[in-house]
């Protein structure tokens, strides 16, 4: 599975996951940093990625334009790199469902605060 972590994101990640998300990457590696989303989607669709934003618009975009690319919307505000990272490994199997089997073009994703 291929995951592309948009530049709202840790370009840490690509690498901290490699053992369960081989051959991800981050926009800048890829050559994408500061550049309109239209060009990241079209990467990700040429290149089979799936995008991996804390932003609204690619999934904005996922309702228009549909799949591929997949979306992976983080609804997660105010959390550390540490705490996306593992949302993104507990999530593994929905993540594994939703590239492979699933028919939408975006999932949504959210971390858990504990309450008082």
């Amino acid at each position: 599975m291929k995951l592309l972590f948009d530049e709202n994101l840790s370009p840490r990640l690509a690498g901290a996951l490699a053992d369960i998300y081989p051959d991800s990457a981050h926009v800048h590696q890829c050559g994408l940093g500061s550049t309109d989303d239209a060009q990241i989607w079209q990467y990700a669709k040429d290149n089979g990625f799936t995008i991996v934003s804390k932003d609204s618009d690619f999934q904005e975009r996922s309702i228009l334009a549909g799949h591929p690319p997949r979306i992976i919307w983080l609804r997660a505000t105010n959390c550390s790199s540490a705490e996306i990272e593992n949302l993104l490994r507990a999530a593994y199997p929905i993540i594994t469902w939703f590239i492979s089997e699933g028919e939408q073009s975006c999932l949504v994703l959210g971390v858990r605060r504990k309450t008082k």
